[in-house]
């Protein structure tokens, strides 16, 4: 039996609650909304506000999911 190939998706397995909650410890609410100006992130922001806008809008996913990318160590 041979084993299913690993991933080379670097988000594979990574919640989207996982990464609004790291680039909020990571940068703070204000300077994530700065970096990607959405309400969720401007005004009352929340991990649960946040995870309910990006799950209905595929363009603020894809920004996150990409900041988050750029926020994570080089590879060795």
């Amino acid at each position: 039996m041979s084993t299913p190939p690993k991933s080379t998706d670097p988000l594979h397995g990574v919640t989207l609650e996982k990464i609004v909650t790291c680039l909020a410890e990571e940068y703070g609410w204000a300077e994530l909304g700065r970096r990607i100006p959405v309400r969720c992130f401007l005004f009352d922001p929340s991990v649960k506000s946040s995870l309910t806008f990006l799950r209905k809008t595929p363009w603020a996913r894809a920004k996150v999911e990409e900041l988050y990318l750029r926020s994570l160590p080089p590879a060795p």
